[in-house]
């Protein structure tokens, strides 16, 4: 594999910068440095509007596309280890799939570590999916088609989001998710430093999230890949992105294999030459923009 060029020159710029590592931050600090790379995101796609609404207690954004009456739902859960970024930091990816995928998008400010440990994350992602499949009907949403969606961290929550509503979802959208705490994988080492995303950085985003829980790393109420095949087999179809220069990488491919050993519909990609964030990056990294139209059109194709 040959890191992308324009990767690449992002992960230079991030050394010429001199920032510090994650793990060596506080979190407040590197809630502020996340929000920094912000407009590397780009503008968005021009979208009908975007709203703020309280669901269930949970502060969220509402994104609507134009031209679609009752459209359908994308429950999204954004990235950053469970400890950084937010649901407004990712509206520009949120305007590009609701307006890629004809769909409306509930982009979901879930509680962060280590102020709010596991599981205060999903039960907020869990409540909001589950008003939407009750209720969305009441905000002119096509409550029957609801897929959930998430990068990252934001990922793991959408794989277990997916896991205990099964059915009731039409589509989960895994973008390089983790799916095991337990950072066991050969990828985890493999790209250890250098990426953007590394192992350390992972320890501490784990470390904050669980610690003091008593949860433990491999339990599979954080952990999807630790899901029995019994459970995995009733969860929503999916579409799982990876990239190859990420230490999630092979975590990602093996929750795409277990899903389709369970007879879950699935489809795995992989952008072999990118690193962990891409994309939320096209303004820099232009297979950002590959990568989320990929995603529009496998919710395109599961909302039907």
């Amino acid at each position: 594999m040959t890191l992308d060029s324009s990767a690449a020159s992002f992960l230079q710029m991030l050394v010429e910068a001199g920032r510090p590592p994650l793990h060596e931050s506080l979190p407040v600090d590197a809630r502020a440095g996340y929000d920094a790379t912000v407009p590397f995101a780009g503008e968005g796609a021009d979208v009908e509007s975007v709203s703020e609404l309280t669901i269930d207690g949970v502060p969220c954004h509402l994104i609507r596309p134009k031209n679609v009456a009752k459209p359908p739902v994308l429950v999204w859960f954004h990235g950053g280890g469970w400890v950084i970024g937010s649901s407004a930091a990712s509206l520009a990816v949120c305007q590009d799939l609701a307006a890629s995928a004809g769909c409306a998008v509930i982009s979901v400010d879930y509680r962060l570590a280590p102020e709010h440990p596991a599981p205060a994350a999903l039960m907020d992602c869990a409540a909001v999916t589950k008003w939407v499949l009750e209720h969305g009907r009441e905000i002119g949403l096509d409550h029957s088609r609801v897929a959930v969606g998430g990068d990252s961290a934001g990922g793991n929550l959408a794989a277990l989001v997916a896991l205990e509503l099964g059915e009731a979802l039409c589509h989960q959208a895994l973008v390089y998710p983790v799916v095991d705490l337990t950072l066991s994988h050969p990828s985890i080492d493999e790209n250890a430093e250098g990426y953007l995303l590394t192992k350390a950085g992972m320890q501490w985003f784990v470390g904050h999230y669980l610690g003091g829980t008593g949860i433990s790393a491999g339990d599979e109420s954080v952990s999807p890949l630790a899901a029995a095949p019994e459970r995995m087999r009733k969860t929503a179809s999916a579409s799982v992105l990876i990239a190859g220069f990420d230490p999630l990488r092979d975590e990602g491919a093996a929750y795409a294999s277990a899903l389709a050993k369970a007879g879950v519909s699935c489809e795995l990609r992989s952008f072999p030459g990118q690193i962990h964030a891409f994309f939320t990056l096209r303004e820099l990294i232009p297979e950002g923009g590959d990568a989320i139209e990929w995603v529009a059109q496998r919710l395109s194709s599961a909302f039907g």
